[in-house]
Parts: C-alpha cells; structure tokens; sequence
C-alpha cells in the first residue's frame, strides 16, 4: 500500500509491501480487510472471467494512495466509497488514489470492476492460482495465487470474512471454499453463491469447476462429502473409506474440526501434490489407485484444516507450524490404524533427514527453502522429540489448547513456544534451540 498522512508530501516508503519477511511483494500495508465480496461469471472453454469485487476495509494509518495485489486481469473501473477513484496497474499491484482521502480508523469500501483470461502466477514455485483444466478449472494458490482471479491483499496474516457468487455453465459443478447458501438455475448457466464466514486468508480461498457428482464421505458428525469424476466413483469409495474415522481420530487428538463441513474434490486431471483450501481439499485423479496408497496425504490434508487453515501463520517464515503438524497427524493415524507406530516413523525419518545436508533452520529456513521436504519431516520430528518430553497427557493437552485458544487467527513460532512451555514441568528452552533455531539435527528423541 502506497499511502501518506493528508496534509504532509509524498508517500511513505515502503508501504505498498507487506510485512511478511518472505514475499514482501505480496500484501499491502496501511490497511486490513474485514470483507470480500465477488461477482464471477466465467465462460470454461474461453477460460475467461468477468468479475466484479467489493472489498470493506479499515485504515490503519491516513490513506492518500493505497495499493491491493492483482495479476494480469483487466480492470475496468475502480470507485471508493462510491466515488471513481484514479488506479494505475502495473504488474501484480493496483495503485489507487480515491477522491477524498481516508482517515485512520476509517472503514472504507473498494469496488473493482475487472476481466479477461485469468492466468496463474508465476514464480519460484512454478505457476500457482487459477489454472484451466483438460474441462474445468482448478485454484490453487498457496502461497501466492489469490491475485490470479481477485484483488485482495495477498498476505497470510490478513485474514477476513468472503462471499462469492459464480456463474458458468450448468453442465458444471462448481465449489468454493464456503457454504453453499444458493444455487439459481438461468437458461443455460447455473449461480452458485458461498459464503465463508470464518475469518480466511486470500490464499485459503479457492473454486473448483468440473463435470462432477458429489458423494458422502461420511454419515454422522462433521459433514464430509466429495466431488468427483464419475470414472473413479469405485476406486475412491475405497481409499478414501475411512474418512470419517480419519475425522473422528483427529477431532479426538487436535480438537474438534473447525469448519462447517469439508469438501474433498478430485480432479479430472492429474496434479503433483494435492491442495489443501479453507474446509477443502484437492486431489488429483493420480491420487486414487483402489489401493490407498496415497491415504496419509488424505490425512494430511485434512490436518490442514486445524494447523495451517483455523491457524495460519503470521508470515511464511512460520512454515513448519503448517507442515510439521500435518505430517505428524500422518504418523498419528498410522498408528491409530495399526500401522507403523509414531515411534518407528519418527526413527525412520529421523535417519533420512540427518542423511541429507544440515543447511536448514526450522524456525527461519529462508523463502528459498520453505517448503523443503525436510520442513515437514523435521516439523513433525520437533512435534515427536516435544510429545516425548512433556508426555501425552500434557502433549495433546497443550495440542488441543493450541487449537482452541487459536481458533481461526493467526500464529507464530514464538507463541508455540510461549504456549508449549504452560504445559511443561521443566524448561523447554534448550529443546526448541536445538530443535528449531540450530541446523545440526539433535538425536532421535526418546
């Protein structure tokens, strides 16, 4: 965000960055965002959009200029607080300049009208955000891919309410990360309306069209259901058959689930890694063979929705509060199911990491490095060595408390510490050194 105190000359420098330490260039200063609200109409064999956003905001310093984060769409009109504002767009930033001032403490409302041919972001990572399928699309957008299909302020820790409206073919299914409030039958096209009313990050937000049928994961407690293609109804009822005890052993050990429902879809298409979103997750067609094989990814991913997804942390460099508890929910459930114990997995992980160079720091492993296999397999290492020193009863004590008391905010390291050490009988000072702050890997926890 570009911005400036009325009465004083130029900008403050800056401020049109985030503040997380990673991806600066993404997310804006100056501002938070209570709401969004979005308009979408898209056309799946152009794989083109018109959309129309309407971002509730409040000012945390006085406002001349103010910038959000935007990809390669069009914009067509900008207005704040109803008045036409001046915007100039230049490569994944909007830079606006309303009529009248905004104070500090103001709340002000932005109206974008925009369109084109959403494309992914591209970057380190490879593309990521919106992304056509062989019939449908796909979103995908960690870290970030929001501003391939909205403008929004683009950074994890701020976090806020959506509703979304889509419209496109009948032939099609859509889902959005939300709950489904309408759905409104047109000549031809279908209106299909979510709402997210859970405080989310822009890259949580994600849709999902396809040529789907829709199935129950699960019959009782969290609803849980699944949109699928129908060529792979056979080999998903089994693997992914224990989803609702998968669920149910979670809830036991992280607390209960934090959302309304969760929404399992497998694309039509093959992808490298399945996708978790805010109460969804994505799979590729890859990721059903009839043999569950890829069942810990399924309770990965499910894991998310606790640690990452109700929890998300404040910047990136917090990363292995997201993956080194999903992983370790993997090796709970192995044990859980009969499987190898946590014990075991821990040993045979812990032999491959310290096979593998010492050049990474938990707590702070630089953007380069944060989503190194050795971020997950390390992270949940550092969970099994904190479980072994305070037991389980203050373990997963502590875990659900985490949960609880976190629900839907944002999170750091230094408050895991913080929060760690109330259930501990002794100093867990040296244990998080060494665990998170020192390459060296210390030795297997016992």
């Amino acid at each position: 965000m570009i911005s400036k105190v009325p009465g004083a000359r130029g900008a403050l420098p800056g401020s049109d960055h985030s503040t997380d330490s990673y991806l600066p260039q993404h997310g804006n200063g100056g501002y938070r965002v209570q709401h969004y609200d979005l308009d979408l109409d898209y056309r799946v064999v152009s794989n083109r959009v018109a959309g129309r956003a309407t971002i509730t905001a409040v000012a945390s310093q006085s406002l001349s200029r103010f910038t959000l984060d935007l990809g390669r769409l069009r914009i067509q009109d900008i207005r704040v607080d109803g008045r036409p504002a001046k915007f100039a767009h230049r490569p994944d930033k909007v830079h606006i300049t309303p009529e009248r001032p905004i104070f500090a403490g103001d709340t002000f409302r932005v109206d974008i009208r925009y369109g084109g041919r959403p494309v992914p972001i591209s970057g380190r990572w490879g593309d990521i955000g919106w992304d056509e399928l062989t019939d449908g699309a796909l979103v995908a957008s960690q870290p970030n891919g929001a501003p391939s299909w909205f403008p929004c302020n683009d950074q994890p820790s701020d976090k806020a309410t959506f509703r979304v409206a889509l419209t496109t073919s009948s032939l099609y299914t859509v889902l959005v990360t939300g709950d489904l409030v309408s759905r409104r039958r047109g000549a031809g096209s279908t209106t299909w309306v979510y709402e997210r009313r859970e405080p989310t990050a822009p890259y949580l937000m994600s849709v999902q069209i396809g040529r789907y049928v829709m199935v129950d994961l699960a019959v009782g407690g969290v609803v849980q259901r699944a949109a699928i293609p129908p060529a792979v109804r056979v080999r998903f009822a089994h693997d992914f058959g224990r989803h609702g005890e998968i669920m149910e052993a979670l809830q036991r050990l992280f607390g209960p689930y934090p959302f309304n429902e969760y929404v399992v879809v497998v694309a039509d298409d093959e992808l490298d890694d399945p996708i978790e979103a805010q109460g969804m997750s994505v799979f590729g067609s890859n990721h059903v063979d009839g043999r569950r094989t890829h069942e810990r990814l399924v309770v990965h991913e499910l894991a998310h929705q606790w640690f990452g997804n109700s929890l998300t942390v404040a910047d990136w460099r917090h990363i292995w509060l997201n993956e080194g508890f999903a992983t370790y929910a993997e090796w709970l459930w192995s044990g859980v199911c009969g499987d190898l114990s946590t014990d075991a997995l821990a040993a045979h992980w812990h032999a491959r990491v310290a096979a593998r160079p010492m050049d990474v720091t938990l707590a702070n492993p630089g953007v380069e490095k944060m989503f190194d296999q050795r971020i997950y397999k390390r992270g949940a290492l550092t969970v099994h060595a904190l479980r072994k020193r305070v037991g389980d009863e203050s373990f997963f004590a502590l875990l659900r408390a985490w949960t609880a008391e976190h629900r839907h905010a944002t999170v750091t390291t230094e408050q895991f510490r913080e929060h760690a050490q109330r259930f501990a009988r002794e100093p867990l000072d040296d244990l998080f050194t060494a665990w998170l702050d020192r390459p060296a890997l210390p030795p297997l926890p016992r």
